[in-house]
């Protein structure tokens, strides 16, 4: 008895690279948007307030960047 497997392999197609493209820069503006906020947020606040936090002037940069991207 014979057995025939046939095993094709589609590339994905231009639309779906098209659109695996755009989703991914549509996700980087809107981490982009969310670390420009939230640097905006924490400038605005007083050496005050920003004491009361724990949170140093100096390291208002870098919550932003782990609150947007991570660690």
């Amino acid at each position: 008895m014979t057995t025939v497997t046939d095993f094709s392999v589609t590339a994905p197609s231009f639309s779906a690279a098209l659109t695996a493209r755009w989703t991914a820069l549509r996700e980087q503006m809107a981490k982009r948007a969310l670390y420009r906020k939230t640097i905006s947020e924490l400038q605005s606040l007083t050496g005050r307030e920003l004491a009361d936090l724990g949170i140093h002037r100096s390291a208002i940069r870098s919550i932003a960047h782990e609150a947007a991207f991570g660690k």
